[in-house]
């Protein structure tokens, strides 16, 4: 059965809020620099160095979209998992963990 628009939502911001608790712990442990701006569907990390990474919805899709400045990334709701349809990054919330850390140097957990 395919996804309805209101589970897509549901499960794509509780991802979003996971994200967003593992940063805010690592600004507080690890004294990081990270700006996190959350609207619209879009969660956007700054970090010290000005890089971002940018997550977004995207709902006529019912996919999330990572924009890393290694490159973007897809990923699609498939046997209860996020996985990235464009390459082989894998499965997301490690896909994030790692983005973060090779971009920041900042070492999230879940």
């Amino acid at each position: 059965m395919a996804m309805t628009d209101t589970e897509f939502h549901q499960l794509a911001d509780d991802m979003f809020q996971i994200i967003e608790s593992a940063i805010e712990s690592a600004i507080d442990e690890q004294d990081a620099d990270v700006d996190i701006d959350a609207s619209g569907g879009v969660l956007q990390l700054e970090f010290e160095d000005g890089s971002k990474i940018v997550i977004n919805k995207q709902e006529p899709l019912h996919q999330i979209w990572v924009a890393t400045k290694f490159g973007g990334y897809h990923f699609a709701y498939e046997s209860g998992q996020w996985l990235d349809n464009r390459s082989d990054a894998g499965e997301f919330m490690p896909f994030v963990q790692q983005s973060i850390a090779r971009q920041s140097g900042i070492n999230i957990s879940f």
